[in-house]
């Protein structure tokens, strides 16, 4: 960026209130231009290391300085016009931020996405800068859950900044493995994009893997009649669903880089690297979308042998019930049978004085007789109906 450093200092004091401006929250006031500096002045959470995970600058591939802060870093630069800054920031503050778009000429609207996180994955360009979003995943054997992490990149024609959101990726092993092969560093700032893009992907394969696994246990599950199995279904396939928002959008951002491999002149060896990207990320998006269709499927099959389940359950219930009236009719069956004799002999108990059938010679005979025909009459009428 020797157009960059070559600007006057005043220039670029006005630039940067520009851009306070233009981040700031309508509530803060538009900060007042700096005296010109060939340092440009950083807020004081900038100076700050907390949120600088690490920064180098880089050389024909080979590590010259490790700044502790922001401002460090600019001065470094400076000195190194060949050089190249790789600043790694987890969870910065607004104020690194704002120093950060003021130092590089980021876009505003590329910092506020930086700011506010929460993007989905894509890749955007403005001017020499390509500002890069995309969504790490590793999986937690623990748990077995998937944890997602959000990361942000901006890449210039001598800088690589990179904003981590979350746990995911570990951005250190990146480091380690570029400067292990100085060769592909000091192909520039595009050769670690392309290094990061591979890390993040890299990282899906131990991902699938666990959901593999998942899916496995989940259709044991499902046959073994597990009653919490269709949460387990439920949760995977909402996080089947955040990793293809993960991976999808990938494939149309590699192709798009690889378009404008002639355009922008792109190393033939990172073409190289930048397809085989492409190929692990379009593998990884199709076994992601084979794991959504197959967790379909599995609840719908648990939901046909949950509905067979609950229909031999009610049809063992219904038999049961119906076995129950059976008994019941024979019991209220022989209860009438039992109920006209005793109604009878329950009369004829109460030793009246004036009772017709008293003085009758039959009238004995006759009562007895009256209660076998009544009880006879009811088994016959009981025993057609079933009841008994």
């Amino acid at each position: 960026m020797a157009d960059r450093r070559a600007r006057p200092a005043a220039s670029k004091s006005s630039r940067k209130s520009a851009w306070r401006r233009a981040l700031t929250p309508p509530s803060t006031p538009p900060a007042e231009p700096a005296a010109p500096s060939p340092v440009p002045a950083a807020p004081a959470t900038a100076e700050r290391a907390a949120s600088v995970v690490q920064a180098a600058l880089y050389q024909d591939g080979v590590r010259v300085s490790s700044p502790t802060t922001l401002a460090e870093t600019y001065r470094e630069l400076r000195k190194a016009p060949a050089g190249m800054a790789w600043i790694g920031l987890a969870r910065p503050t607004e104020g690194e931020l704002l120093s950060l778009a003021a130092e590089f000429d980021l876009h505003p609207l590329a910092v506020e996405d930086a700011m506010e996180a929460h993007q989905r994955p894509k890749l955007e360009r403005y001017g020499d800068t390509l500002f890069v979003v995309l969504r790490a995943a590793r999986y937690l054997d623990a748990s077995e859950e998937v944890d997602f992490g959000e990361l942000h990149v901006f890449v210039g024609p001598d800088f690589v900044i990179t904003v981590r959101h979350g746990a995911a990726p570990d951005l250190s092993a990146v480091r380690r493995r570029m400067e292990e092969t100085p060769e592909l560093l000091k192909l520039g700032p595009e050769a670690v994009l392309y290094a990061i893009l591979d890390a993040v992907v890299d990282g899906y394969v131990p991902v699938v893997t666990g959901v593999q696994n998942d899916v496995d246990e989940i259709e044991t599950e499902v046959f073994r009649g597990d009653p919490e199995v269709s949460r387990r279904i439920y949760e995977l396939s909402r996080e089947m669903v955040e990793f293809q928002r993960a991976t999808r959008p990938l494939v149309g951002m590699l192709h798009g880089l690889m378009a404008g491999f002639a355009k922008y002149e792109t190393d033939e060896e990172l073409q190289r690297y930048l397809r085989d990207v492409a190929d692990h990320v379009t593998h990884t998006s199709e076994r992601v979308d084979t794991f959504r269709q197959a967790l379909s499927d599995i609840l719908t099959v648990n939901a046909t042998l949950v509905t067979q389940q609950q229909n031999a359950e009610m049809r063992a219930l219904a038999e049961a019930g119906f076995e129950q009236n059976e008994e019941i009719k024979k019991i209220s069956s022989w209860a009438a049978i039992l109920f006209a004799p005793t109604l009878v002999g329950t009369i004829y108990g109460m030793n009246f004085a004036h009772m017709p059938e008293l003085r009758w010679v039959f009238g004995y005979p006759f009562a007895i007789v009256l209660m076998a025909v009544v009880c006879a009459s009811l088994y016959i009428i009981f025993k057609r109906r079933d009841w008994l």
